[in-house]
């Protein structure tokens, strides 16, 4: 599943597909990865979250600041024809906060909806998060019915746009082999990081699907245009 090759993700849907992203307001991969996908029937709208902390690093004030600033973001949409809109965070689903307006869904919506179709019931995670937040996704996904079998972090509050890729491939090689060779499939988790750079890389070494937050948003849009409608 090369994630940067021409055409990856092509939809083919009798009309295009549109997706509102409500956007951290310090995410730069986002903007950067989704157009690379090549979602040739999908048009992407972005609004971008901004905490009433003002802050960056993840923590609760981060969390439920973009959680509340999503009703304001979704209304700047209201003119638009939409099929579906996604907060573009992942971790913010599993944090706890402000309920989150009826239409959106989260990058870990996302998420589970693309392990879901590759058939990847048991998985490593690797992610930028602190320990603690890496934890409670863990829970967050075995709650769902993934079995994690394993999970690295590197333990960063803030920061995520400026690892590299090198950074990714060490975390993720740093979990047990005997881990990965038993999982389904490898979680990169997190908007954040840019990811597609390593995906064919990782896809390669460990002969398995390695699915990033954002490919995921990508694969769940492509759903979408097909006329998989929510």
């Amino acid at each position: 599943m090369p994630a940067d090759a021409p055409g990856h993700l092509v939809s083919s849907g009798s009309r295009p597909a549109r997706i509102g992203v409500l956007l951290p307001w310090a995410n730069m991969a986002v903007e950067a990865e989704l157009p690379r996908l090549h979602l040739r029937n999908t048009i992407f709208h972005y609004a971008r979250l901004i905490p009433s902390s003002r802050t960056t690093d993840v923590g609760a004030s981060f969390w439920h600041g973009l959680r509340a600033a999503a009703t304001d973001a979704l209304d700047s949409m209201t003119h638009l024809p939409l099929d579906a809109v996604i907060l573009a965070c992942t971790s913010a689903a599993f944090t706890g906060g402000p309920p989150l307006p009826p239409r959106v869904v989260t990058a870990f919506d996302a998420l589970l909806s693309t392990l879901a179709a590759v058939g990847a019931e048991r998985v490593v995670l690797a992610t930028p998060y602190p320990f603690q937040v890496t934890r409670a996704e863990t829970l967050a996904l075995q709650a769902a019915g993934r079995a994690v079998l394993a999970a690295a972090s590197l333990d960063l509050a803030d920061g995520y746009p400026q690892i590299t890729p090198d950074q990714i491939e060490d975390l993720v090689n740093s979990i047990p082999t005997p881990a990965i060779r038993a999982a389904d499939a490898v979680v990169l988790s997190c908007t954040g990081w840019h990811t597609l750079p390593v995906l064919d890389n990782l896809q390669s070494r460990w002969g398995k699907p390695v699915i990033s937050s954002n490919l995921a948003m990508g694969m769940y849009a492509a759903g979408l245009s097909r006329g998989a409608r929510r």
